[in-house]
């Protein structure tokens, strides 16, 4: 009979079929001797039995093929079943077995993280689509949180970008990664692969939810591919997110004057994340894009993806006459067109096809606009948010941590946005 719960250790926990390939690559990374928390995954399998106990495995399929109306009656009826509902016992007991001795083994707070069978693939990562809860503690909260990741399968965001991909939740199913929170003092990303032929790491205090949404400018370090340091551009990493103990959980709080322009990462700590980066490239296959926590133990890998990347573009020598901003760069394209400047959510249903868009934060939010817009502009983020993935996915250029972008642009001015080389200009 097939296990539901598998841990990281064991070689069935390398099925991306069964597990999803973020959990499968988790798994993979551990197997190869590269450092990665503790942790099990959960067989794509259970979330089926628990469509099936609910009893909207139909509504599931047939949302595919209804009409419109028909279909988001369906849908809605699917998730507020998974989040509504309680897990059936044949799913529920193994999981809740596994996490108490996740919890015996480690005195930590409890990481959940969606592992849908067709993301962190080439072509498709759904980078932030899904779901991710940090810091869990009950079993109320962590049961709860194995149900979101599953809704999360049918979320209007997850939905529209599947769209966009020509697939639909009823083809796919769902795993969920348990891993306990690592207490970093410093997290980021890093891509085993720039458009010049290096490598860059990016990093931040504390975890690394707000680098991924874009709310800071992360430390930027450059390597050779031979792992011999490059340029260093320290971020503005005003705020952080951690836990002061266990049994509390994550809380943003300010940092101290004296760390925002700090490094985060030592010469030695990034000589090592370059190892760990052409390791994982060679275990992949592929160029990757991965994430990192630093704890007081050393560096542990939390995420390895395959990395889409570009050859730069050479602009028209005109706009080398005008106005340019540095930032760091999502690492693909060359767009250009009239600057549409937001600094608030609530105005994206004023951003035109082919307009560039220039605003504050490059969060998740913006994934719906990225099909209609010749390119990015922000103040916040770095190369290895969950957004500028998006971007290099689509082939959008993006350059984000750029400061001052959404007062120092005029509005409806003609910009250009060199995604590779990270900077942004427009016309006088």
């Amino acid at each position: 009979m097939t296990r539901l719960v598998v841990s990281l250790n064991d070689r069935e926990a390398v099925d991306a079929g069964r597990f999803g390939p973020k959990a499968a690559n988790q798994a993979a990374l551990g197997h190869a001797g590269l450092p990665i928390p503790d942790g099990f995954c959960l067989d794509a399998e259970a979330y089926r039995l628990q469509l099936a106990a609910l009893g909207v495995d139909d509504s599931a399929r047939e949302s595919q093929s209804a009409e419109t109306a028909t279909a988001r009656r369906l849908v809605a009826d699917v998730r507020l079943a998974l989040f509504e509902q309680p897990i059936t016992s044949e799913v529920r007991e193994p999981l809740l077995k596994a996490w108490r001795a996740l919890m015996e083994r480690n005195d930590a707070l409890t990481v959940v993280r969606s592992s849908a069978l067709m993301e962190d693939r080439e072509g498709s990562s759904f980078a932030g689509q899904f779901e991710s809860f940090l810091g869990l503690e009950t079993e109320t909260d962590f049961l709860t949180a194995v149900s979101a990741c599953w809704g999360a399968l049918w979320s209007t965001r997850a939905l529209r970008y599947m769209e966009s991909h020509n697939a639909h939740p009823a083809e796919t199913a769902m795993g969920v990664l348990v891993q306990p929170l690592v207490d970093a003092k410093a997290s980021g990303g890093g891509m085993s692969l720039t458009a010049d032929g290096g490598m860059i790491v990016s990093g931040t205090w504390g975890l690394g939810s707000a680098l991924a949404q874009g709310e800071v400018v992360p430390d930027r370090y450059e390597l050779s591919r031979d792992g011999k340091i490059g340029e260093i551009l320290t971020g503005r990493k005003d705020h952080s997110v951690g836990c002061a103990s266990v049994g509390e959980e994550p809380t943003t709080v300010a940092v101290a004057q004296e760390f925002i322009s700090e490094r985060c990462l030592d010469d030695s700590e990034l000589i090592e994340l370059g190892a760990m980066l052409r390791q994982a490239e060679d275990l992949l296959g592929v160029p990757v894009e991965i994430e990192w926590a630093l704890d007081s133990a050393g560096i542990k890998l939390l995420q390895a993806r395959p990395l889409h990347m570009e050859p730069a573009a050479v602009p028209d020598e005109i706009w080398l006459r005008h106005p340019g901003l540095k930032g760091h760069p999502a690492g693909v394209g060359w767009g250009t067109g009239p600057a549409c400047v937001i600094n608030c959510e609530c105005q994206l249903s004023t951003v035109a096809p082919g307009d560039i868009l220039i605003t504050t934060v490059a969060g998740p939010a913006l994934s719906q606009v990225l099909p209609r817009v010749a390119g990015v502009v922000a103040e916040l983020g770095g190369s290895t948010s969950h957004l500028a993935s998006l971007a290099r996915e689509r082939g959008i250029p993006m350059v984000l941590g750029v400061l001052n972008a959404t007062t120092k642009i005029p509005e409806g001015r003609q910009v250009a946005v060199d995604g590779v080389a990270g900077v942004v200009r427009w016309m006088r």
